[in-house]
């Protein structure tokens, strides 16, 4: 494999037409001279790393979420009246209509590309400071995020900008594509591997969020999983069974399946047998984007939800329970969540329940809410299904304002800001699922596997498992959780129609390269579609 030292994203080189995130570039680093001398502080460029990825567009409800999530079944985000219309840009993500100028599409590759960066700086050999003492760890560290964000820079635009830092700041960044881009993600995580700290279930949830080697480890069965994605071939027996080793070794430092009953805490700040990996994030925008204006907010987001985003109902199908409610009792399983109990008055809760939203909401002491009166005041019903995506008639504000399922992992009940900022990014129940579908893609049989799942979960158990059933589970596992994009691509669903989407063809299965990047730089080409 050819050496790859480092990367950086064109965003870097055309500074008068862009510029990236969060650089924190030293007056002494390469892009003012002629020759990187190296970071000046470790320990601080690790630490903006994580900062990084835990924040911004490559944490809250746009751009990485957006593409990952709004492109697929699971959501929606119809214009209601004047809010969320944002010039036909929701929309386009849901109907897979983007074009190139797409804000969502730019911003998380100028992010992404400048986290690749920042990570090659503290790898490169010249770093090496040592006032944090051992600064072996601290490089895992590096080579992590380098991984992750590579990783989803290769499966968004299957092209990867690098730059070798011993090379002039003049030369053009080359292009990483197909298997020298995948050679050096597995080449990074297997060092990152090798030099992180074990991390067992038991551990304290703080040593959970930064780089470990159970989350290298879901990283690398990730990689694999999606390799024949990305080089156009069929799944290889070997790389399954990386998958598989990889899953094996996270269960061998403790991780395993929630208990039953203990679901919807994974994503409570408390520690757990489930989380691999999260980041301190703002876990705001996952609760706002999706509850009403009027529901229950009190010391959390003064004025209410947003009232943007809706699941569809063929995706709340897929769950066990009544179709048309959602309320205790109803019978459906755990991962599908609660209406607020009307009869109760919950101090819990305030009044919002979990999981998905649909019909009558309520106040915490169960009064029934109204939706907006400048809507008519109408109650606060959320429909079954988004009818129409935009306002077309005075008629369509009460439609549009309560329509949809709103679908609600992260419950807006936390107090204290600290508390808040806790947004799970690897779970087990993921890792659990990948070796399922590896298992089945060299001939074996899951269902029993499915089945410990599902039993954990509340739902009745499968006399049998395919392909359809694999992508379903994994579909009530691990919504908004943004892998249903890489799922249904895997699974050749992503280009079909559902509502309010006509069928779309393979070139959506990646996304365009921004323009002023293929202008700058000669070694990146447009992607086909585009």
């Amino acid at each position: 494999m050819k050496k790859i030292t480092n990367y950086l994203g064109m965003a870097l080189l055309v500074s008068g037409v862009f510029s990236c995130t969060d650089l924190e570039i030293e007056a002494s680093d390469s892009l003012i001279t002629d020759g990187f001398a190296g970071v000046a502080d470790i320990q601080s460029e690790v630490v903006n790393l994580t900062n990084s990825v835990a924040g911004g567009a490559l944490a809250n409800q746009e751009s990485l979420f957006a593409l990952n999530e709004v492109t697929t079944d699971e959501y929606i985000v119809p214009t209601r009246g004047t809010d969320w219309g944002d010039n036909g840009r929701w929309l386009s993500i849901h109907r897979h209509t983007w074009a190139p100028e797409l804000f969502d599409i730019i911003q998380p590759w100028q992010q992404l590309n400048a986290v690749s960066f920042n990570a090659s700086r503290v790898i490169s050999p010249k770093s090496v400071n040592t006032s944090a003492g051992d600064i072996t760890e601290l490089k895992a560290q590096a080579r992590f995020y380098r991984a992750w964000a590579m990783h989803w820079i290769l499966d968004m635009w299957r092209q990867i900008p690098y730059r070798d830092l011993g090379l002039p700041n003049s030369a053009i960044p080359e292009v990483l594509t197909g298997q020298v881009a995948l050679d050096s993600i597995v080449s990074d995580l297997n060092i990152a591997i090798a030099d992180l700290p074990t991390v067992t279930s038991g551990d304290a949830i703080s040593a959970k969020s930064t780089p470990t080697k159970a989350a290298a480890r879901l990283l690398m069965a990730r990689v694999h999983l999606n390799k024949h994605v990305y080089l156009g071939t069929a799944p290889a027996a070997a790389d399954m069974q990386v998958v598989i080793d990889n899953v094996d070794a996270i269960a061998g430092d403790g991780y395993t399946l929630a208990a039953s009953g203990d679901f919807f805490d994974i994503f409570r700040p408390g520690n757990d047998v489930e989380t691999i990996w999260w980041s301190p994030a703002d876990a705001g925008p996952r609760t706002w984007l999706t509850l009403h204006y009027n529901q229950n907010f009190p010391g959390f987001n003064d004025g209410g939800g947003w009232n943007g985003f809706t699941t569809l109902a063929e995706f709340y199908d897929l769950f066990e329970g009544a179709a048309e409610t959602n309320y205790p009792g109803d019978g459906q399983e755990e991962r599908r969540g609660v209406v607020h109990d009307p009869t109760s008055a919950n101090e819990d809760n305030l009044g919002i329940g979990l999981g998905f939203l649909i019909n009558q909401q309520y106040e915490q002491d169960g009064t029934p809410l109204d939706a907006r009166e400048n809507v008519g005041g109408v109650p606060l019903v959320f429909t079954r299904e988004t009818e129409q995506a935009e306002y077309v008639a005075p008629q369509d504000n009460a439609l549009l304002e309560t329509s949809g399922i709103r679908m609600l992992k992260y419950h807006p009940n936390e107090e204290g800001g600290d508390r808040r900022r806790h947004i799970v990014r690897y779970r087990y129940a993921d890792a659990f699922l990948m070796k399922a579908e590896a298992m089945w893609r060299m001939g074996g049989d899951p269902t029993v596997m499915i089945n410990d799942l599902r039993t954990t979960r509340g739902a009745s158990v499968l006399g049998a498992v395919g392909e359809a059933d694999l992508l379903a589970e994994r579909g009530r596992e691990l919504y908004q959780e943004m892998v249903r994009r890489q799922d249904l691509i895997r699974f050749g669903q992503f280009s079909r129609a559902w509502n309010l989407k006509e069928a779309s063809d393979e070139t959506r299965f990646i996304f365009p390269i921004p323009i002023a990047d293929v202008l700058a730089n000669p070694n990146l080409v447009q992607n086909p579609g585009y």
